[in-house]
């Protein structure tokens, strides 16, 4: 795959842009480690130190360490990345006593970049060759639109949609395969007394990932600085699309992630759930009274006829600044992400859903789920995970972002504006916070 001209992620000059006020002390990112003597074998043993919090690490970890006892590798486990881990990150890179590997969310890889945070992996050999095994797009989320490599993609989260097959058949509603079907589906269960779905005031991710389908672009940068554009035409008319949807009472609005959430969709009060790949366990364990009356098909679409998708979530393996190993920590790394015995061990203890082409294949992926009355649903998503754009990006700011623009959806769910009116909120508070740390800002 070459890079995409028209990716958005293109952090051209991104060093530059982080020394104008992001990064502490010198970096020399432009020199240590493009040259190839980078990436160098050491002498002797080396034991590596790898922060995640992916359930069941340790054992996968074990498995490589088994085989390879020149490599060693520790795992140390802790709260999810904004839960507390990158802050940790930050403060270790700080004093340079960062672990040499780490679980960062693609999302969140800009904030590194910018931060100098991250070691280039472009001068591996075999990291570079790997291009070509991993998912299109899982690569553009690790390259950020530059010559250099960032991490080494993990895990993915294409989106389709969740239904109760039981309850949409009994009422004769057809799965809906465009979002105006969507609607119009909407209107016969709110007839029926439930809900299609309940939408999130605090999973802006989610939102992001139904923009993504649609083909819009939050941010870009280029050497001038960033552009921040969360009130683009296609975001704005997914913007548009659920806010008629909450103006007609057609979906709930609880908060998510919680035992009132749960409920709905245990008791059959929700029908559907547009979600990632990873929301089948979440579903089996919030609703469980519902096993057997469930079915996973494409993410509707915007226009008949098409195939794209959606992405929520996801993460990569980086080697972060100051790594002295980086030789051995990308050999370990692509081992993780890109064998089968690592990917089957992932998939089995922490349900990852690979961001390998070939890992999308594997046997563990490809058996009937019980809770889902036998459906092979994970065709739908090997299916899903090869139609999402590559030329989504994130910006550096992302936390701060999402939560600029929750506090507006939760007060547009209230009455209180609208989601539009939420991301236009949003949009100026993330140009203020990439001001405020001295970050190029396109106006």
């Amino acid at each position: 795959m070459q890079h995409s001209k028209k990716k958005t992620a293109a952090i051209l000059a991104i060093s530059a842009l982080a020394l104008a006020g992001c990064s502490s002390g010198t970096s020399d990112t432009d020199t240590d480690t493009t040259d190839a003597a980078a990436c160098a074998p050491a002498d002797g043993d080396v034991t590596l130190e790898f922060t995640t919090w992916v359930p069941g690490m340790e054992d996968v970890v074990e498995l490589w360490n088994a085989e390879n006892p020149d490599i060693q590798v520790k795992v140390q486990t802790g709260p999810n990345g904004n839960g507390g881990t990158y802050q940790n990150f930050f403060n270790q890179i700080k004093a340079g006593d960062a672990p040499d590997l780490g679980q960062v969310e693609y999302d969140a890889l800009p904030n590194f970049l910018v931060q100098d945070g991250l070691e280039d992996l472009s001068a591996c050999e075999d990291v570079v060759a790997a291009e070509a095994d991993f998912v299109d797009w899982t690569w553009g989320q690790v390259t950020l639109g530059t010559d250099g490599i960032y991490g080494i993609p993990q895990d993915s989260g294409p989106m389709a949609l969740f239904y109760r097959a039981d309850l949409f058949e009994a009422n004769g509603i057809p799965v809906p395969t465009t979002w105006d079907e969507y609607r119009d589906a909407a209107v016969k269960i709110r007839e029926a007394g439930g809900y299609i779905t309940n939408f999130s005031q605090s999973d802006i991710n989610q939102f992001a990932g139904f923009a993504w389908q649609n083909n819009a672009q939050w941010f870009a940068s280029d050497d001038a600085g960033w552009d921040v554009t969360l009130t683009g035409d296609a975001t704005t008319a997914v913007a548009d699309y659920w806010q008629g949807l909450i103006d007609d009472d057609l979906v709930s609005t609880v908060p998510a992630w919680t035992d009132e959430w749960n409920n709905a969709y245990n008791s059959g009060d929700a029908w559907t759930w547009p979600s990632a790949v990873w929301g089948a366990n979440s579903i089996a364990s919030g609703a469980p009274d519902t096993a057997g009356k469930w079915a996973v098909a494409p993410l509707p679409q915007w226009e008949a006829g098409d195939t794209a998708a959606g992405n929520w979530g996801g993460s990569s393996t980086a080697v972060l600044k100051g790594s002295e190993h980086l030789y051995e920590a990308t050999k370990f790394a692509l081992w993780l992400n890109t064998s089968d015995e690592a990917i089957t061990a992932l998939a089995e203890s922490a349900s990852l859903y690979p961001a390998t082409k070939d890992g999308l294949d594997l046997p563990v992926f490809a058996d009937g789920v019980e809770f889902y009355d036998g459906q092979k649903i994970y065709d739908v998503f090997s299916a899903a995970a090869l139609e999402v754009s590559p030329d989504f990006a994130w910006g550096p700011t992302m936390t701060q972002t999402y939560a600029d623009v929750s506090d507006g959806f939760k007060a547009a769910v209230s009455g209180d504006g609208t989601l539009a009116d939420a991301l236009a909120a949003g949009q100026t508070a993330t140009i203020d916070a990439l001001k405020a740390a001295s970050i190029p800002v396109k106006e």
